[in-house]
C-alpha cells in the first residue's frame, strides 16, 4: 500500500510536483524533444546515447516508478486520477520495452524507440539532425550559437548510433533492409557539395535582421568549417557503414517474428500501440473485416461511377487514368492549400474550440522524400509559436492522385492530427505530459474520425 500521510490536498499537491519535476527530468535527457516543443535551455545538446547515458535513463525509469507507487491512488484528487493512471501506464509500458531493446523514453506518440535498431528511412539521428536545423529558434546569435554547438557535436551522436547499429546486428537485431535501402541516399543528399545546400545548414542562409552583417558572415563561416571538417565526415562514414556492412546485413523479412522474441515483441507493440488487451489476431480479424467493408463501398462506387470492368481494373485505373494525376509540384502543393484553406472556416459548425496555433502546408524536404510516406503531421509549439506543418509529398508527383487529397487534408491537418494535438498543447490545466503524447490508437483513431466528417463539412462531393 502506498503512503497515505497527509491530507488528500497535501497529497494531490506533493504528485503534481512529482509529475512536473519527474517531466522536466526525463525532458533533460532527451533535449530534442525539448526543442520540437519549443522548451528553452536544451538546444545545443544531443541525446546521450552512449552506455553509460542509456544506463542513466533506465535508472530514472525505475526512479520514476519507484516514487509513483508511494502514491495511493485513493488519496489523490478525484481529478487527477486519470492523470495517475496514464502516467503510471507510460511508466510501466516503457519498463516491460526495455527487455526489447526500447529506449525507456516513455513519452511518444506511436511506438517506442528501439535502441537496438535506431536507424531506418523514418527514423535516425541524420533525419533528427535536419529537424532540428528546421525547428530550433533563429531569433538572435546565441540561438546560432546553439546551433553550431549541436554541428560540433553531431559527429558524436552519430557514433553512438553506429555503435547501436552494430550491437543490434549483432544481438540479431535489424529492419527489414526493404526499409534501409534508401537510408544512404537519404545522407548523400545531406552532405552536398555546397556546404549551404545542405539542410543541416540552411539556417545559416535565412538571417533574422536582428543580426548584422558582420556577425552573420562570422556564423556562416564557422558552420561551414564545422559542416567540412567534422559533419560531412562523419555523415560519409555512416553512410559508408551502412552500405558496406549493415544494409547487407538486414533481414529480408518484413515480420517482426523475425527478430529474437519477435512474436513476444510484437505482442508488446500491439498493446502499447492500442492501450488494448486484443491480441494481434483479433486486430487482424478487425482488419480484414474493414478491407471487406470497404471493398463493398468501392464495388457501390464502381456502379455509382458507371465503371464497365473488373475491380482490379477499377483500381488500375484510379492509378493510371490522367484525370487523377498532377503535373507539376507546385500545383500539387497548391492544391492541397487550397482545400485546407476551405476545411478551415467550416470547423466552427462541429468543433465549440479550435486551436490558437496555425498551421502550413509544405513539401516534404528533398533529401528525404523518395523514402517518405505521401503526407504526415508534426506538431507546432505553442511555447514559440512555431506552426504545426503539413507534410505532403511532391516526389514523383504522377503517382500522387487527386482523389485522396481530401482525405488526407482532413486527417492530417485540420480536423485531425493539427485541431486534435494544437489543442492538447493549449489545455492549460493539464500536466504537461498529458498535453504532448498519446497512443497511436488514439492520434490515428481520431485522424480517421476526422476523414469521416468530410461530407458533414461539405467534401467528398465527387464520386472519386
Amino acid at each position: 500500500m502506498g503512503e497515505t500521510s497527509g491530507s488528500g490536498s497535501g497529497r494531490s499537491n506533493e504528485f503534481r510536483a512529482y509529475l512536473s519535476q519527474d517531466w522536466k527530468q526525463w525532458i533533460t535527457e532527451y533535449p530534442e524533444l525539448a526543442t520540437s516543443m519549443g522548451l528553452p535551455g536544451l538546444n545545443d545538446r544531443w541525446t546521450d546515447d552512449s552506455q553509460a547515458g542509456i544506463e542513466r535513463r533506465r535508472r530514472h525509469l525505475a526512479d520514476s516508478r519507484s516514487r509513483l507507487q508511494r502514491f495511493d491512488r485513493a488519496t489523490v484528487a478525484t481529478e487527477d486520477r486519470l492523470t495517475y493512471d496514464m502516467y503510471r501506464g507510460l511508466l510501466d509500458t516503457a519498463d516491460a520495452g526495455l527487455r526489447f531493446g526500447h529506449d525507456p523514453l516513455p513519452f511518444c506518440f506511436g511506438s517506442p524507440r528501439n535502441l537496438w535498431m535506431p536507424l531506418h528511412q523514418l527514423e535516425g539521428i541524420h533525419i533528427l539532425a535536419s529537424d532540428m536545423a528546421e525547428l530550433q529558434p533563429r531569433a538572435c546569435s546565441s540561438d546560432y550559437g546553439d546551433l553550431l554547438v549541436r554541428l560540433r557535436t553531431l559527429p558524436d551522436a552519430i557514433e553512438q548510433n553506429r555503435v547501436l547499429l552494430e550491437k543490434g546486428l549483432a544481438g540479431g537485431y535489424s529492419p527489414p533492409r526493404v526499409a534501409m535501402v534508401g537510408v544512404p541516399d537519404q545522407i548523400t543528399n545531406l552532405t552536398p557539395a555546397d556546404p549551404f545546400a545542405s539542410p543541416l545548414l540552411k539556417p545559416f542562409s535565412d538571417f533574422p535582421a536582428a543580426i548584422g552583417e558582420s556577425e552573420r558572415s562570422r556564423l556562416r563561416a564557422e558552420a561551414r568549417t564545422l559542416f567540412v571538417d567534422r559533419v560531412a565526415p562523419a555523415l560519409g562514414g555512416l553512410r559508408g557503414y551502412l552500405e558496406s556492412t549493415y544494409v547487407p546485413a538486414c533481414r529480408e523479412s518484413i515480420a517482426r517474428a523475425a527478430l529474437p522474441n519477435g512474436a513476444e515483441s510484437y505482442d508488446f507493440l500491439v498493446q502499447w500501440t492500442t492501450t488494448t488487451d486484443l491480441t494481434p489476431r483479433q486486430i487482424h480479424e478487425i482488419g480484414t473485416a474493414e478491407v471487406q467493408r470497404i471493398r463493398a463501398s468501392l464495388e457501390a462506387l464502381m456502379a455509382k461511377t458507371g465503371f464497365k470492368g473488373s475491380f482490379a481494373e477499377f483500381k488500375r485505373f484510379l492509378r493510371e487514368d490522367p484525370r487523377f494525376s498532377w503535373t507539376s509540384a507546385e500545383d500539387l502543393v497548391d492544391g492541397y492549400r487550397i482545400i485546407a484553406k476551405k476545411i478551415d472556416p467550416t470547423l466552427g459548425r462541429l468543433f465549440g474550440r479550435l486551436p490558437r496555433l496555425p498551421y502550413g502546408v509544405v513539401p516534404v524536404p528533398q533529401f528525404r522524400e523518395a523514402t517518405s510516406p505521401t503526407a504526415y503531421y508534426q506538431s507546432g509549439a505553442p511555447a514559440t509559436g512555431r506552426a504545426g506543418n503539413f507534410f505532403v509529398n511532391t516526389f514523383q508527383v504522377g503517382i500522387r492522385p487527386r482523389w485522396e487529397m481530401e482525405a488526407l487534408t482532413l486527417h492530417e491537418s485540420v480536423p485531425g492530427h493539427h485541431l486534435q494535438i494544437a489543442v492538447a498543447q493549449e489545455l492549460e490545466h493539464l500536466p504537461e505530459f498529458r498535453k504532448e503524447t498519446g497512443p497511436t490508437a488514439f492520434a490515428e483513431g481520431w485522424g480517421l474520425y476526422a476523414e469521416s466528417l468530410g461530407e458533414e463539412l461539405g467534401f467528398y462531393q465527387d464520386p472519386y
